[in-house]
């Protein structure tokens, strides 16, 4: 029996389910501020979410289980430390709750590629758990868990557009976004974020300054580059030189016929091109699978704040 086949047989049979969705999670902008003393980094970052990600489903058992599944599975361990599993127990212990839970996640992101796979799950078993086991647990209680496990969980938790700060604990609403079209492409790699901010740091690059903050959201995709023009991504440099492969992708994008923007996202290596349209972004993708089959592309959509998990 295959691994999908195995994962499929041990699947929960669907009475007392609770599904939660895992969306892409993408920096528009990312600006290193600074470095406190314990050596966490201050950001600035405008945060959008897309309409493709992973699921996570919780069905009533005794004790917490996981099985993975989807394109990604092989990519993570099924163990203490995957951090769906660590949310379910720091929720449990937390809470105090004697209930457990079948947890089956299916993967469709590639891990460690700066779309915020792993921390988006985390934030989906904190959603789909707190109503499984019907938690009395307010918005702020829960984003204090999300954030002892890992500075992306608490945006990814929110779920919507935002500008955010700090460490990724500092959480403002962005206006709704248009639903524009992107393009998501890794090249195949995986990045650690440790990693990249290390080599940013050993090059010497300093700190920029924080973004305005939209009042309004731009009307569509081309007001919306041209309003991410005047930012980057200041982890860039550093991720390329790490991996050259990601110049090649922003290269390719950039190059696609109707492409606004190209940049990439979190620490890599996954980087996007806001298109014009859809079909401009489908045909985008239809363009690089043939030339670099070895890449993971996907065409998507932002989503607008008000879209739930």
């Amino acid at each position: 029996m295959s691994r999908a086949e195995n994962a499929a047989a041990r699947r929960p049979g669907g009475q007392g389910e609770i599904a939660a969705f895992a969306p892409a999670k993408i920096n528009l902008w990312l600006h290193v501020l600074g470095r406190r003393p314990d050596g966490y980094h201050t950001l600035d970052s405008l945060v959008a979410f897309v309409d493709i990600g992973d699921t996570l489903t919780a069905a009533p058992a005794d004790g917490l289980s996981l099985v993975l599944d989807g394109p990604f599975a092989a990519s993570l361990p099924a163990g203490a430390e995957n951090l769906v599993l660590r949310a379910a127990s720091l929720l449990a212990a937390e809470t105090g709750t004697r209930a457990g839970a079948q947890l089956v996640l299916t993967k469709r992101l590639p891990v460690a590629s700066g779309i915020g796979g792993g921390s988006a799950d985390a934030a989906a078993a904190l959603r789909a758990l707190a109503r499984l086991w019907r938690l009395d647990l307010d918005a702020d209680a829960l984003a204090a868990l999300a954030l002892r496990l890992g500075a992306d969980v608490p945006v990814c938790l929110a779920g919507h557009a935002a500008f955010v700060g700090g460490i990724g604990e500092k959480i403002e609403p962005a206006p709704d976004l248009p639903p524009a079209p992107l393009l998501l492409v890794n090249p195949g790699l995986g990045l650690a974020t440790a990693d990249v901010f290390r080599a940013r740091a050993q090059s010497g690059a300093g700190f920029g300054e924080t973004a305005p903050r939209w009042i309004s959201a731009p009307a569509d995709a081309s007001a919306l580059a041209a309003s991410l023009a005047g930012s980057r991504n200041d982890l860039t440099d550093a991720a390329c030189r790490l991996a050259p492969a990601i110049r090649s992708v922003l290269d390719a994008i950039a190059a696609l016929p109707d492409c606004l923007l190209a940049r990439m996202s979190g620490s890599g290596a996954t980087c996007f091109g806001l298109f014009a349209s859809r079909p401009a972004a489908e045909a985008g993708a239809a363009a690089l699978a043939e030339a670099r089959p070895g890449w993971w592309i996907a065409p998507a959509a932002l989503r607008g704040a008000g879209a739930s998990g």
